[in-house]
């Protein structure tokens, strides 16, 4: 970014001003002051509610003083002033004021007297009170008219207890006056300012620290908006544009090869979708520089298949494929579908195998040492050509003979340390296919994953019935607790199978510590905790707290349900993060074979976990879970000839918030108007940190949920593929290139490579 960007601010603005905001904000440089935008703007004609106000929790409120006293102490010496002020609404629009010593308080908050204060808010015998708040009067500033004063917003700033928000407009105000904007090269290409209509930056940082009007703060947002979207898409510009100078091996298809023999045994005909998608791999991977593709795609859509096909051809072109898992359980899903689909062809070289045929390990950290030690050898000779595994894959011990593809499954749950560690084990840069079933809403694919080719499946299998979700409201239908376990039944009397989903694994085991068990469960060093996991969480959209009644936890429903009548001589298991990796194997496994009639289990079934039978999917307290989380267990049942049916099981009122996010999981199964729901609902995070969900992001204005933004990024990306295209190094666009080094430390450039 431009020097003024960078300069010390007590040099732009004296070090008394500056040391306050330094000490206390972080703020160091003009740049960084420039750029800390007010969070809201009060007009100052309209007082705050101040029945709205939250409670211990320092706030900014405008209120007219209705009462000035000035007495005498009663417990030491000295005077108090006792002041109270009014939103105008009555009895509840009153706070209370106490100012020790206050005779300055007393001089110039006279009745009648607009002023916004700013401190905690706190209750005392009844009483809202804000005891020695900091004041700014309202109704005089710098001899302004009466009617362009009153016409004028007031900027409000995060502030804390030592340093108010006004105190940062008056170092805002000297700053601006300071700062020589003609020094300041604008990092959007002036073409395409003229052709937005953006404002100079002169205009915009004025504009959004002081404005004139409410009307002026508009067109300032959207010119940063801009900023932040152009240096976003050429960053990621720059990331597409480099991986196509690194050269690949080129896996060219060979006719009759595993693949072909593979397509002529499948007993389905592929979805349009995946014959698409699959056409699209099959010339990415015989490019000599690396495929870098996404694969999203409704749950039970068929990713799959067409990671495996990709696979194949691979193999045809004399490389190896790994697979990497975020759990035991879904590695060990992934293994025997794909040992299934392959037949023959995944025993080459085997007693009754096919001659041409290839071989699959499995690769975890529970498996035996003799397990282990013959995956490791069969994948250094080359004798395996697909490895599937989890963090185990990561270790210093394990080699490749030629690694030619990366496959990651439920790639939100790797960070890029992890799939960096596989491409060093390839000879030369690996193609690399990721994969989710949780559907990306567009905004986000083109900032997060900006620089990935991105595919998706939307069709189902043909002969895949939709899934029935209905909401369980046992607050207002307490009875419907005996027909959940009746309905569980009449699955099993039929034959099929049950889930039964809840946010714990033991009764005094915090929700949010089954997070800390997907590390376990995946069973090998080297791996990070993930972003998801076996439980839910905040992360994962969930509900707002309710603390008034304890969460269904797997050994409360274990016993629950030995006990319920209706599943008399039932076959119950559990399944949770916390098992020996043998235990939870061996639950799966009973599951999958029909052993089991009922799995009570946390969400390590979430993702990958294919059960034909399995038809009914009970989630208690699902009000815990976010929408696409409720959308991806639900995806687990009616996977075979039979439909699904899932209940979401909730205690909370009608009222309650939670109760709306469960209504509208049940109102569509379309994962990807559900996941643009979702967003709205937890707001995008940050996109750029590991803040993933919440409200902080450093993106400052930029909001993917927008649908005004969604253009801006659109645009953005055009833009910036077109300045890449012609200048890839940036020699001629040097202001936009200092932007992306301002703008982008270089942990948040790791996280933007995490896709």
């Amino acid at each position: 970014m431009p020097s003024e960007y960078s300069y010390p601010l007590e040099r732009r603005v004296g070090r008394k001003s500056a040391n306050p905001l330094s000490k206390n904000l972080g703020l160091h440089t003009a740049g960084q002051l420039l750029d800390y935008f007010p969070r809201a703007y009060m007009k100052r004609g309209e007082l705050t509610p101040i029945a709205d106000v939250p409670h211990d929790e320092n706030v900014t409120l405008i209120a007219r003083v209705n009462s000035n006293v000035m007495r005498p102490m009663r417990s030491r010496k000295g005077k108090i002033t006792e002041i109270t002020i009014t939103d105008g609404s009555g009895r509840l629009g009153v706070m209370h004021i106490a100012f020790f010593h206050g005779y300055k308080a007393h001089t110039e908050l006279v009745v009648g007297r607009q002023a916004m204060f700013s401190g905690k808010v706190t209750s005392y015998r009844g009483r809202l009170t804000l005891n020695n708040p900091v004041y700014m009067l309202l109704d005089e500033e710098d001899g302004t008219d009466s009617e362009t004063l009153a016409a004028r917003p007031v900027p409000v700033y995060r502030a804390n207890h030592k340093v108010s928000s006004w105190a940062i407009s008056t170092v805002v105000k000297v700053l601006l006056n300071a700062v020589d904007f003609e020094q300041m090269p604008d990092p959007l290409p002036y073409n395409f300012v003229r052709r937005e209509g953006l404002l100079s930056l002169r205009r915009t940082y004025e504009q959004i620290h002081r404005p004139a009007t409410m009307e002026e703060i508009a067109p300032a947002e959207r010119r940063i908006r801009f900023q932040e979207a152009m240096v976003l898409q050429t960053t990621l510009a720059k990331r597409r544009a480099e991986i196509t100078r690194q050269e690949a091996t080129a896996r060219l298809p060979r006719s009759e090869g595993l693949l072909d023999r593979f397509d002529a045994q499948l007993p389905f005909t592929l979805t349009t979708g995946q014959q698409q998608i699959g056409q699209d791999l099959t010339s990415e991977l015989a490019r000599d520089y690396p495929m870098n593709r996404l694969l999203q795609g409704e749950v039970g859509s068929g990713k799959t298949i067409v990671a495996l096909r990709a696979m194949l051809q691979v193999i045809d072109a004399g490389g190896q494929a790994v697979l990497l898992a975020p759990t035991e359980v879904l590695a060990a899903q992934h293994y025997y579908s794909i040992t299934a689909a392959l037949g023959s062809l995944a025993e080459g070289g085997m007693l009754g195998g096919d001659a041409e045929g290839t071989q699959v390990r499995l690769l975890t950290g529970s498996r035996s040492t003799a397990e282990r030690k013959k995956a490791l050898l069969d994948a250094a000779d080359g004798t395996a050509g697909i490895i599937i595994g989890t963090h185990a894959l990561l270790s210093e011990n394990v080699s490749f003979y030629d690694l030619g593809l990366i496959v990651v499954d439920e790639q939100h749950r790797f960070g890029v340390e992890q799939r960096d560690v596989l491409r060093t084990k390839a000879h030369r840069p690996p193609h690399l296919l990721v994969m989710t079933a949780t559907p990306i809403p567009r905004t986000v694919a083109m900032t997060v994953f900006g620089d990935l080719d991105t595919s998706s499946l939307t069709e189902l299998p043909a002969g895949r019935a939709p899934i029935q979700t209905h909401v369980v409201p046992l607050a207002e239908k307490p009875a419907w607790r005996d027909r959940i376990w009746a309905r569980a039944r009449e699955e099993i009397d039929a034959g099929r199978q049950v889930y039964v989903v809840c946010p714990k694994i033991g009764d005094d085991q915090p929700e949010d510590d089954e997070m800390l068990a997907l590390e376990a469960g995946a069973g090998g060093a080297g791996g990070q905790r993930s972003a998801g996991g076996d439980g839910a969480s905040a992360a994962n959209g969930g509900a707002e707290d309710d603390t008034s009644k304890p969460l269904a936890s797997v050994a409360q429903l274990a016993r629950y349900t030995a006990e319920e009548p209706s599943l008399q001589g039932a076959k119950i298991g559990t399944l949770h993060g916390r098992l020996d990796p043998e235990e939870k194997a061996d639950t799966m496994a009973a599951f999958n074979d029909g052993r089991l009639d009922m799995l009570i289990s946390t969400t390590v079934i979430e993702v990958g976990v294919d059960v034909p039978n399995a038809t009914l999917m009970i989630i208690v307290d699902a009000d815990r879970f976010g929408i696409s989380q409720l959308h991806q267990l639900r995806g687990r049942v009616g996977r075979g000839e039979h439909a699904g049916t899932c209940l979401l099981v909730s205690s909370l009122d009608a009222d309650h918030p939670s109760r709306a996010r469960l209504e509208a999981a049940a109102s569509t199964t379309d994962g990807f108007e559900l996941a643009q729901l979702d967003l709205q609902l937890r707001r995008e995070g940050d996109v750029l940190g590991a803040n993933q969900s919440g409200g902080r992001s450093t993106l400052k204005k930029l909001r993917v949920v927008h649908a005004e933004d969604q253009e801006i990024i659109e645009k953005a990306r055009a833009e910036a593929q077109s300045i890449i295209e012609e200048d890839p190094d940036l020699y001629q666009h040097q202001a936009l290139d200092r932007a992306i080094q301002y703008y982008l430390k270089p942990e948040e450039e790791a996280f933007l490579e995490r896709g």
